[in-house]
């Protein structure tokens, strides 16, 4: 080496760099003035030779001297080397490296290339209001400063230094250490040998030597499990085709309109190809769409897509939060599914989980050898309910990546709603927790007051930036204005999973009908509350599984009481005001308890009974969908009425759903006694009553015993109503009956008969003809 050159080197930083210890490399590698000249340093470990090659336009004297490679002095034998040439800005080039093997391969340098985040973007971060953060870190393929590369940024303010590894370096964390970014913690490099489908994760090295690697937490792809690497992946490729289904999206599923939910496990919808273990986003989209369109469903909510390391946590302990799961294909893959059941006009809600994430070395957990997304203190960080960890939501980097992973799935992959899995546990720090394992909050309550404000912002902001997506809340206790307006002091979700109706529901159904009678209220209690809340009634997955048995096995009775009992079940939802969720396979009766091992048991379709309430469902999809009574009033007080809810011992309902229109109205007389019944129930308006619906018709799987004949108001006074009809009902079954007025013709008549009924009679007198 040169005299020159050699005082030129600064030794201490160079050392840095060879022990893969630097944060900030860019101040050495790559190209630098200095002096009159311009010096560039290189480190590719175990290089023997390094030839710098200049393109013709740039080569100038060098090209005259003999070509444009222009060989590179050895600083270090480790592979570190240096070369000082004639004052210039320099242009894109590249190393030409050769090995002690005699390999020789062609590098771009990483070095000279500039930041892609800016101060204004570490600043919103680290105020926690950088919604769009994930396109700055993460790994992105891109074109930057003439040279298509993978810009790769990573936030880790604890580590010493932090490397990229993959592929496209042989996994070795000497060769593209990053540079820290200011006082923002972030460590960034763009690496122009980098490019989509290669494989990656981050090297961090602590303090105390300490080196280890770690998947990228805005990873966009992710190797299938049990690999654990992330994956490069490209997401601005793919050509969306569901404008018309985005622009009439608020109209779709906001407000008071019909909502009825296809829960459902990806992986158990459809058998995969042979040698698969699941089918592709791709194979499943085209079968969904049409169950779902032959069933009535609305949307169907996706048990989470995200990356996640355990199959049997189903996609609730989640680890690549910023990737959907490469168990069923590639990120263009989920967003062709997304997108081809918009184009059938089917919504899609995300289950979503931002209540605790799990240990596995590889993710979040003490990311940076520090706990830096979850708490220090074990009593704040750890869920022993579930052995994972809590979210540190006072952090404003961690709120940060929360609440932009919910818009990244809305912005990125079209979806429709987010439903926020356990909210209980995220609103109350004593949640599955004894005493002496949970600390107060400052005011000394129990109240999550850092993960209520993150659920404000997360509302606030969705609403802003995506009107017409719901936010959902899986919350099972009386937290109040969980849907109350954020100007109100809410919460501001769209919708509240209604536990409560769920839990005293099954509940009651499971009694004999014999005991019944006992426990009545337990079956009428959610009107009391029905609009405390804005609620969907749920028969989700949670309530299948661990032993729960299925919606028809927790039914009591014989065979056909089962079914029987099941029918009126759903029946009852669908006529109960809010909106509706039932999870896969349930609309066909399974007996078998559900897990993420097997499919949906279609076979039982050839069998008449299951094949009964499958068709259940769809009829009673299609009436909530066309009758306004059901919805279109469907948060209002105004939009109920009860008839009778007092009839214990005889175990029937009779109530009213109505809709603006005076007269859209539906009569549901219920039955969940155990035999027949002729039950008089008074009604609302002098007129006719027509069955539209009986959950006991042959079609259904049912005895037939229904409502042929109109039913003609009658001048009897019942349920404090001046007219009543009675109606024939099967045991454990419901009818829905639709009102229709008079016509002036018959109305007339109805007239002259009751003033000939009420006309008294005289007598004739003796010798009277």
């Amino acid at each position: 080496m040169t005299n020159k050159l050699y005082k030129l080197m600064n030794w201490p930083k160079i050392e840095e760099i060879i022990y893969s210890e630097s944060d900030n490399p860019h101040a050495l590698l790559g190209p630098h003035k200095a002096g009159g000249q311009t010096l560039v340093q290189a480190y590719f470990p175990g290089a023997k030779e390094v030839f710098l090659q200049l393109d013709e336009e740039q080569a100038g004297e060098e090209k005259e001297a003999g070509g444009c490679d222009i060989a590179m002095e050895t600083a270090d034998e480790d592979g570190y080397f240096a070369v000082l040439l004639p004052e210039r800005q320099l242009k894109a080039y590249q190393y030409l490296v050769i090995y002690g093997n005699g390999v020789s391969v062609t590098r771009k340098d990483p070095y000279r290339h500039s930041p892609v985040i800016t101060k204004s973007d570490t600043e919103k971060f680290k105020n926690g209001i950088h919604y769009t953060i994930y396109e700055k870190l993460g790994a992105h393929p891109m074109e930057h400063e003439g040279e298509r590369g993978t810009y790769f940024a990573v936030w880790a303010p604890n580590a010493l230094r932090v490397s990229v590894v993959g592929d496209f370096n042989q996994w070795d964390g000497r060769v593209h250490q990053m540079r820290r970014l200011w006082d923002s913690g972030i460590f960034e490099l763009f690496v122009p040998d980098a490019k989509a489908g290669d494989n990656y994760k981050f090297e961090l090295k602590l303090k105390g030597g300490l080196t280890y690697l770690k998947a990228d937490p805005y990873g966009n792809a992710a190797q299938k499990r049990p690999e654990t690497a992330s994956v490069i992946a490209d997401l601005n490729g793919f050509v969306w085709e569901d404008d018309a289904f985005l622009k009439n999206r608020a109209k779709f599923q906001t407000g008071n309109v019909p909502v009825s939910v296809y829960e459902m496990y990806l992986g158990s919808f459809v058998d995969p190809r042979e040698g698969e273990d699941y089918a592709n986003y791709r194979d499943i989209a085209p079968k969904v769409i049409a169950y779902v369109k032959k069933m009535g469903y609305t949307h169907v909510e996706l048990m989470p897509v995200m990356e996640h390391p355990f199959d049997g946590s189903w996609g609730y302990q989640v680890i690549g939060y910023y990737a959907p799961t490469a168990r069923y294909g590639s990120p263009e893959d989920f967003m062709f599914f997304v997108n081809e059941l918009h184009k059938a006009g089917i919504g899609v809600i995300l289950d979503w989980v931002p209540a605790h994430f799990p240990r596995d070395t590889y993710g979040l957990s003490n990311f940076d050898g520090t706990c830096l997304y979850e708490h220090k203190d074990p009593r704040q960080g750890f869920h022993p309910h579930w052995g994972t960890l809590i979210y540190n939501y006072g952090r404003p980097q961690v709120s940060n990546y929360l609440i932009a992973n919910a818009l990244f799935w809305v912005e990125k992959y079209h979806a429709d709603a987010i439903r926020m899995d356990a909210v209980a546990s995220m609103l109350y720090l004593d949640y599955g927790k004894k005493d002496g394992e949970w600390v107060a909050n400052m005011y000394g309550g129990k109240e999550n007051l850092e993960a209520i404000e993150f659920m404000k912002h997360l509302n606030s902001i969705m609403k802003k930036r995506n009107p017409g997506v719901l936010s959902i809340a899986e919350e099972s206790t009386a937290f109040p204005l969980i849907t109350g307006s954020l100007e109100e002091g809410g919460l501001g979700f769209d919708l509240k999973w209604n536990m409560g109706f769920m839990n005293d529901y099954l509940t009651y159904i499971k009694y004999d009908p014999y005991f019944r009678s006992y426990h009545h209220g337990e079956l009428t209690f959610s009107m009391i509350y029905a609009y405390s809340e804005k609620f969907m009634l749920v028969f989700s997955h949670d309530e299948v599984v661990h032993g729960k048995a299925t919606m028809i096995g927790k039914m009591p009775g014989e065979r056909k009481d089962k079914f029987a009992n099941l029918r009126l079940t759903y029946s009852y939802m669908i006529t109960h005001p809010g909106k509706k969720l039932l999870f896969m396979g349930q609309d066909i009766g399974e007996f078998d308890e559900w897990n993420e091992n097997r499919r949906i048991e279609w076979e039982l379709l050839q069998n008449p009974e299951h094949a009964g309430v499958a068709e259940l469902m769809k009829d009673l999809n299609h009436l909530y969908r066309t009758r306004k009574a059901l919805y279109e009033l469907d948060d209002s007080p105004e939009g109920f009425a009860w008839i009778n809810n007092i009839s214990s011992k005889e175990c029937y309902l009779s109530y009213l759903r109505k809709g603006a229109d005076q007269e859209e109205v539906l009569l549901v007389v219920a039955n969940f006694a155990g035999v027949e019944q002729e039950i008089t129930t008074g009604v609302p308006f002098e007129g006719k009553y027509k069955e539209i619906f009986n959950s006991d018709h042959v079609k259904y799987g049912g005895s037939g015993v229904v409502n042929g004949r109109v039913k003609k108001a009658q001048d009897v006074e019942w349920d404090d109503k001046k007219q009543s009809i009675t109606v024939k009902l099967a045991p454990l079954s419901l009818s829905i009956l639709e009102f229709i007025p008079y016509t002036e013709e018959e109305l007339e008549r109805v007239i002259e008969q009751r003033i000939r009924k009420n006309t008294p009679v005289r007598k004739k007198k003796k010798g009277e003809k």
